[in-house]
């Protein structure tokens, strides 16, 4: 109970929880079934999560913690201090409580409606119900209350609650499927398969609730890929690994149930260790704000010490002669000590350098360009009804600074749809549209899909637009048949038949779903397998092949094959794989097809789409036999059975004739080239992260046009050693640099240099483009610290970056590694939980809202649900706000410096006696009311160029990556010009409204009404204060009656206010003039164009889609990897209905049949060796748009 009451009270601080070890102290864990009493002993985590960061009792200590964490709040609050001290006041305290009072209130709100959502989320997920075994009863239990060694049942489509080590489960031997998409992204199902010991409890209550085995296994970790582990049970030892495993997060798919055995709980999970710290995220301008203020604090104590000195000094020469007029009979205090005083009265009196209101305005600035984003319509994803969502308001600013983006790939820039776009069979190409005139069609959403009418047991997704194709089958052309027919045959997926005639196909991967739906639809409908047959309906009818044979994919073969035995008695072997592999297997016979095959498929890589060459053999019986007499003996062999396996596959597969090839279109997110292309003008380096092998990494990267052949070269890391991968590093700097050359600006003449000397991004600017691919193994060596700095410098060399194999953890350290080196804003984007850590990592997080979970949405800093809305987010909102917020501070500056300064000029002539120019309610009034709106005004709706202009002009966005609009200089340029501005009471108010109207650049209806608005106030209140109705009601308050009208009356006093604002505004607007029209910034530039472009009348812009032109062919077969063939021929993924099953040996020939029920398996693996990785592959898509650049004289 008392650690569950200091869990409740103390301070929010990540993942730490007083009921866990540390995994740095657990060195192991220990773990019994069913026993309550022994795990506790060792105070693991419960499974409750907790995200939020307060509570009810912590909410207030904390909160204001982080708030005088700024310099600012603690400044103001140590200024009321000092007013509530009668002797140095000469301000009354309401001046700074109330606003004080007011910024701390409404940002403690919107941190407490932002926690309370998180409470709301956090709730939800702690109170879902999960069935436990307690008592040898199985009893519904909230999430929250589950323990580690509790032992818990899961039922189809349920999320895992813990971490499980699967005990047993519905499907035969233990299997079992789960979908792991809010882990990494992946919507493809996985096998993981039970103990065959504990497999055998089953669903029998009673034998589980008698389970008291003991796992002994590796710490709390966040490595989603490996387990290690040992079950103790009867006096035996049983490894485990991670294909044991069920880790929270992942759903139970199309097995009816399982029982697993809580291992982690809680945030010890893996899922909640990879989400990392939530750390407090502060833009650059919230830090120089920070730096400034000190400085404006040293400034503030130099004035108050120099005007102390006058005091002094004054006093003892001057101020004596007064005292007989004061009749003062003696010095009550020293000159010094006087001194001393007036120091503090202006400390007091000069605050209004740096008003509080400052930090009002920005936190409303920053919520109103949140709510702009919200609101944006054209990133409302209507399909799924998917607004944007800024999920925080302190970051605006920064979007328009961004230098490095590292995205993920699965989800985030592809949809992992694959589809069936064309074939070439015989020497013939199909999935072209051409017109009466035999002229190319380009493919639309308008254009008519053929017909699949004919085939009750079509796919109704699935979209064909050359009907000669469909025509051909009719026909029945023998080889156009013998391409489906293959297509339905050589695979490894398992159908699952829901209702008559509702297919759903399980696939290990998207692109052989693809290729067997195509079949489906032209007429080879997969309807089922046993594991010795496998059931067709060829155009209407059933017929049913003895499968012999699967020889499977691998990282080596690049192809698979299988052998069938059709109705008619004939042996065939049908083989599908990478075009370069398939073609030194065929028969000579073939060249000339070949030849015009290889045309086709150059035409297919070109236009960006992943092929694969297809090819049949027909086997002579007495050949087979003997053949299969070597496959058994080489299938037992107990030393190198895999050589010798791959050897006889050879063998089989030689003299094949050539069928045709397959063109699949991995279909990116829409708009995801140009995007690219867009940020890349944009000067913004995009890096892509993602846990997939180098091929298919490579594979995405020509697919969004990050990778061309054009370039100079591409490097690829792979090392596995330190040594190999420092030397792979430095031959890489060397061939960019030149040997012997060090420094960046070799290939650079040295203007050159100069001019990105200071520049974060263009520093290591080269002329030639290239790339560098890196390994996670090789990235593992290449982050210790001997070697990230030729890292960074070999990386930031190249055009394009792409890492793959890459962990949750590894993706967080290359964020954190860019941003340690390079000092540049960085971005991070994802959509799975393997990217939480990098997102929160990052200085800003976005999460992709799509099909793959919600983990990195609920820990992003934005979510929208298209990739291409970034490209909008960054160039125009980004942009737009860290142009206001620029402008805005500037001003701020500005006005504030000229209506404080007065005061220190003032102190030369009243003595330096303390006292104010401005009686206490102008003081209290200016900035809240006088001069606030406006000022707002601008920083919310302020554009110096349309949105239009900002996407046409990426280039636009440099100025914010390169710190230019508000830093340190334009800080002192602003304090210079607001010394030089200094005037009093309405010439003030005049003079910064007449500035306002020259820095405000978009003018709307609101900017008008409140700047005549403000002005318009002022005068009311101005004559209200002095009039004689409220020095009736209050004399003692407002005791200048007829100031104001007697004043105001006089033309003099109108000729001075036009005077001080002509001289104060002049020399700024020729300043301005003179710059634009000499020294013209690229903003003007485009703002010119755009003036001009208003006059002439609206014009399209028009992009160029630029198609690639690319020798990489069988992207699909290069980046496959071992296939699930065992698995499917030894029937283990297979419910058969008697006691006895048999099973088959890899590649082993079909002995008799059995009545099967088909079960369904999605990236099923195999039973002895299963991998846990998907596969995702990205299309060669290539849509590029090139953005004219700007070019005024």
């Amino acid at each position: 109970m008392a650690l569950r009451w200091l869990w409740m009270l103390v301070p929010w601080r990540g993942d730490w929880n007083p009921r866990s070890k540390s995994p740095g102290q657990e060195e192991e864990r220990h773990v019994r079934a069913n026993d309550r009493d022994y795990n506790e002993r060792f105070s693991y985590a419960d499974n409750h999560i907790k995200t939020a960061k307060y509570n009810v009792f912590t909410f207030l200590p904390i909160n204001l913690f982080e708030q005088f964490q700024r310099f600012a709040n603690a400044y103001f609050l140590v200024l009321l201090i000092l007013q509530l001290i009668p002797e140095i006041s000469s301000l009354s305290w309401f001046t700074t409580i109330v606003p004080l009072v007011l910024v701390l209130a409404i940002t403690a709100v919107k941190d407490a409606t932002d926690d309370y959502f998180r409470h709301k989320s956090d709730q939800q997920v702690n109170t879902r119900q999960s069935q436990v075994l307690i008592k040898g009863k199985l009893q519904n239990e909230k999430w929250m209350n589950v323990r580690v060694g509790d032992i818990i049942k899961l039922e189809n489509n349920q999320f895992v609650a813990a971490d499980l080590l699967l005990l047993s489960s519905s499907e035969p031997y233990g299997l079992c499927y789960i979908e792991t998409a809010e882990l990494d992204g992946e919507t493809n199902l996985k096998v993981r398969q039970a103990l065959t010991v504990t497999s055998d409890l089953g669903d029998d209550v009673a034998k589980l609730a008698d389970f008291n085995g003991e796992v002994i296994c590796e710490p709390p970790n966040n490595k989603l890929d490996k387990f290690t582990g040992t079950l103790f049970w009867k006096d035996n030892k049983y490894p485990l690994d991670n294909e044991k495993m069920l880790l929270r997060g992942c759903v139970l798919r199309n097995t009816e149930w399982c029982f697993g055995l809580v291992i982690f709980a809680g945030l010890q999970t893996k899922l909640m260790q990879n989400c990392g710290r939530t750390k407090l995220k502060r833009t650059s301008i919230d830090k120089l704000m920070n730096t400034l203020v000190l400085w404006i604090f040293g400034f503030l104590i130099c004035m108050g010490i120099i005007l102390a000195i006058g005091n002094t000094i004054w006093e003892q020469k001057v101020g004596s002669n007064f005292w007989e007029y004061l009749q003062w009979k003696e010095l009550t205090i020293s000159a010094v000590f006087s001194g001393f005083l007036t120091f503090w009265s202006y400390v007091i009196i000069l605050n209004t350098v740096v008003p509080i209101s400052l930090y009002v305005s920005v936190e409303v600035l920053r919520l109103g360009h949140s709510y702009f984003i919200n609101w944006d319509r054209r990133m409302y994803y209507s399909r799924k009804a998917t607004p944007a969502e800024a999920r925080t308001t302190t970051l605006n600013e920064e979007l328009g600074q961004v230098e490095f983006i590292f995205s993920d790939k699965t989800g985030t820039l592809t949809q992992n749809i694959m589809v069936f776009n064309k074939c070439s069979i015989n020497g013939k190409t199909y999935g072209d549209v051409y017109d009466e005139f035999g002229h190319k069609v380009d493919i639309t959403e308008k254009t008519p899909c053929v017909d699949f009418s004919f085939n009750p047991l079509m796919d109704r997704k699935f979209r064909f637009h050359d009907s000669s194709l469909v025509e051909a089958i009719k026909l029945e052309e023998p080889l156009v048949q013998e391409f489906f027919r293959l297509l339905a045959l050589c695979h490894t997926i398992m159908p699952e038949e829901r209702n008559e005639g509702e297919l759903v196909y399980q696939a290990q991967s998207p692109d052989e779903g693809a290729l067997v739906t195509a079949a489906r639809n032209f007429g080879f409908v997969f309807r089922s397998r046993t594991p010795e047959t496998i059931t067709l309906y060829e155009m209407g009818q059933a017929v049913t092949y003895q499968l012999l044979a699967i020889l499977d994919f691998n990282n080596v073969r690049k192809r698979m094959s299988v052998i069938v035995r059709n109705p008619k008695g004939q042996l065939k072997l049908y083989s599908k794989g990478a075009d370069t592999i398939l073609f030194d297997r065929l028969d000579p016979s073939n060249e000339e097809l070949m030849f015009t095959t290889s045309e086709h498929l150059n035409e297919f890589a070109g236009e960006g789409l992943r092929t694969l060459a297809l090819a049949y053999k027909d086997l002579d019986e007495d050949v087979f036999d003997e053949w299969m007499k070597k496959l058994l003996f080489a299938s037992t062999a107990l030393e190198n059975r895999e050589e010798k396996l791959g050897a006889l596959y050879e063998e089989i597969e030689q003299g094949m004739m050539l069928l045709g090839a397959t063109a699949i279109e991995d279909k990116l997110q829409e708009g995801v080239p140009e995007t690219i292309a867009c940020l890349t003008l944009a000067n913004i380096k995009i890096w892509v992260l993602t846990g997939d092998k180098l091929e298919t990494a490579m594979n995405i990267g020509y697919s969004c046009n990050m990778l061309r052949d054009d370039m100079n070269e591409v490097f690829i890391i792979s090392g596995h050693t330190m040594v190999e991968v420092r030397q792979e590093l430095r031959m890489a700097k060397e061939r960019i640099m030149g040997p012997g050359k060090d420094k960046f600006s070799s290939g650079l003449d040295m203007e050159k240099t100069e001019l990105y000397s200071s520049d974060s991004v263009f520093e290591e600017t080269i002329i030639a483009e290239y790339a560098l691919i890196i390994n996670g193994h090789s990235l593992a060596h290449a982050l210790e610290a001997d070697l990230e700095q030729i890292l960074v410098d070999v990386a930031c060399l190249c055009k394009t970056v792409i890492c793959c194999r890459v962990t949750p953890l590894q993706k967080a350290l290359v964020v954190e590694l860019i941003k340690r080196h390079k000092r540049a804003v960085t971005l991070a984007i994802g959509d799975g939980a393997n990217d939480v850590s990098m997102i929160k990592t990052a200085h800003i997080g976005v999460g992709i809202s799509g099909q793959e979970g919600m983990q990195a949405v609920l820990a992003s800093d934005y979510s929208f649900a298209q990739f291409r809305y970034l490209q909008r987010l960054l160039l125009v909102h980004g942009r737009w706000s860290y142009h206001r917020m620029c402008n805005f501070l500037c001003y701020f500056f500005y006005k504030n410096f000229a209506f404080t300064l007065v005061h220190f000029w003032y102190g030369f002539l009243c003595g330096f006696s303390a006292q104010t120019v401005y009686d206490q309610w102008f003081i209290t009034l200016f900035n809240i009311v006088y001069t606030s709106l406006p000022v707002l005004a601008m920083g919310l709706f302020d554009q110096d160029v349309n949105e239009q202009y900002s996407l046409r002009y990426p280039n636009l966005y440099r100025p914010g990556q390169l710190n230019q609009l508000f830093n340190k200089r334009k800080f002192f340029t602003c304090t210079l010009q607001g010394a030089f501005a200094v005037t009093i009471a309405t010439s003030l108010v005049i003079v910064v409204s007449a500035q306002i109207g020259l820095d405000t650049n978009y003018w709307t209806a609101v900017n008008h009404f409140f700047i005549w608005g403000s002005l318009a106030v002022y005068f009311a209140i101005l004559f209200a204060m002095h009039s004689d109705g409220i020095f009736t009601i209050f004399p003692n308050q407002f005791p200048f009656i007829g100031t104001a009208r007697n004043s105001l009356n006089q033309k003099i006093v109108w000729l001075v206010i036009l005077l001080t604002t002509v001289v104060c505004i002049m020399p700024m607007v020729a300043v301005r003039f003179i710059k634009a029209d000499l020294y013209p910034t690229h903003t003007d530039k485009v703002r010119l164009l755009q003036q001009a472009s208003r006059r002439q009348g609206p014009q399209e812009q028009n992009f160029r889609r630029v198609r690639r032109t690319s020798s990489r062919r069988s992207a699909y077969a290069f980046a496959h990897q071992q296939g699930y063939g065992e698995l499917i021929t030894s029937g283990k993924n297979m419910k058969v209905p008697t006691a006895s099953t048999s099973t088959y040996p890899l590649s082993s020939p079909a002995r008799g049949n059995s009545v099967v029920k088909n079960s369904v398996v999605s990236g099923t693996t195999d039973a002895a060796e299963t991998n846990s990785t998907g596969f995702r592959r990205e299309s060669d898509q290539n849509q590029e748009v090139t953005v004219e650049d700007l070019e005024a004289r």
